[in-house]
């Protein structure tokens, strides 16, 4: 039996959380930035590290008393304590490593770099249904849109990126388009449910092209043009008919990735891994579906633990001093 604690402060959101043996998620506990960087219209990186700054330590404590472990600055029975090294904001990063590193010392357990983008793929072995390798997964969130191949435990292939914009940064600036909130996922979903998809044919971005790789920039390009147009047209619709452009040029080339590397198990995981029209058109896809429950969709620390509980076990735990890292791919780790 072994007991973790994830940190996860990549971005704007904290998480901590305390999972036994890689799978049974003890406490997870998330502090969301959005009320504040919506007054900006997206994350706003000096204030996110201040943030993360100001309440880790008490979600520390938060998690901790959630699990029924001890939060009165001894050891708390953890067995180690993982945190997320890149890729992601710089500053927020530093956060979490720093405070993961400080508290490892204190309690003397061993401490666990964790990939972002890895955490993420050990999301989907939280939930009841988890995949066996090899798998593909197709990671979608606010600055990630790739399709990995998992072979074996921490063995990755990535077979396809996007060559511009993310889905997650493309739901994003269209909402603000849209004038819809930030962030732009949940607001073109909620925008979409009264709209016609059908309303305006928009570009499947590459879908001509012999190449599993993701392009966004034509499609936000393509709803600038529309509104221009037509600027009255409804925003239900609108949304409807670019969430569903974006989610067809996801389906089209995980299909593409599933034929050609003949493996039928899928994990969608990430923030847009949350979207409905997403989640219903990836179980019209030739592949047995592993999906992540929606609270492990975002940003958390159940993931980070889970993670770092498969490097334990497979003996593969990346060096202590992982430095913390903006940009990195996850093929560069294994």
């Amino acid at each position: 039996m072994s007991i973790l604690v994830g940190i996860e402060t990549s971005c704007d959101e904290t998480g901590i959380a305390v999972v036994k043996d890689g799978s049974q998620v003890l406490a997870n506990v998330v502090s969301s930035q959005i009320d504040t960087h919506r007054l900006f219209g997206g994350v706003v990186p000096e204030i996110a590290s201040r943030m993360h700054t100001e309440i880790i330590s008490q979600l520390m404590k938060e998690a901790l008393c959630e699990a029924g472990l001890p939060s009165n600055g001894k050891c708390p029975g953890i067995d180690g304590i993982a945190a997320t090294f890149g890729p992601g904001l710089m500053g927020s990063l530093l956060v979490g490593l720093g405070f993961a590193r400080a508290a490892a010392c204190a309690w003397e357990i061993p401490f666990l770099p964790i990939h972002h983008i890895e955490g993420h793929l050990f999301s989907a072995f939280l939930g009841e249904k988890r995949p066996d390798f090899p798998y593909l997964a197709l990671i979608v969130s606010g600055g990630h849109t790739q399709i990995i191949q998992c072979d074996t435990p921490h063995n990755y292939q990535i077979l396809a990126s996007t060559r511009d914009d993310a889905v997650g940064e493309c739901f994003d600036k269209v909402a603000r388009l849209l004038g819809l909130p930030y962030p732009g996922g949940p607001s073109i979903q909620e925008a979409a449910k009264t709209g016609s998809d059908t309303a305006y044919a928009l570009p499947r971005g590459l879908s001509k092209k012999d190449t599993l790789d993701f392009s966004y920039s034509g499609l936000k390009t393509a709803v600038l043009y529309l509104l221009r147009e037509k600027p009255d047209a409804p925003v239900p619709d609108v949304a409807a008919s670019f969430q569903r452009a974006a989610v067809d040029a996801l389906m089209l080339k995980t299909a593409r990735a599933i034929k050609q590397s003949d493996i039928h198990r899928l994990v969608i995981a990430g923030g847009v891994a949350a979207n409905k029209c997403l989640r219903e058109s990836a179980e019209r896809l030739d592949a047995e579906l592993f999906l992540p429950p929606f609270v492990y969709c975002v940003d958390n620390g159940a993931m980070i633990a889970a993670a770092a509980h498969s490097r334990i076990e497979h003996n593969c735990s990346l060096p202590y001093d992982t430095p913390a890292t903006a940009s990195i791919p996850l093929s560069g780790i294994s």
